[in-house]
């Protein structure tokens, strides 16, 4: 091998090379940015009139005597 073929294969390996982590910087860049842009989650539309820190009234029908909390759940959104 002459001295042209070595170089040009090291030219060509070392734009291999930047290409991948330049592909890999966007990747990782835009996956970021995904996970950033996650929103709060939506509300279901009974529960949009409920302010935070309301109790609300819970029926079961399972039977327990020694729970005696009044089955009241208070609402935290954050």
């Amino acid at each position: 091998m002459n001295e042209f073929t070595i170089l040009l294969y090291l030219l060509l390996f070392a734009a291999t090379v930047g290409m991948t982590f330049a592909f890999m910087y966007t990747t990782m860049k835009s996956s970021l940015n995904e996970f950033n842009k996650l929103s709060k989650p939506k509300i279901h539309p009974e529960m949009k009139d409920v302010k935070n820190g309301e109790e609300l009234l819970v029926f079961s029908m399972e039977d327990k005597e020694d729970d005696d909390d009044g089955g009241d759940i208070v609402i935290i959104r954050r």
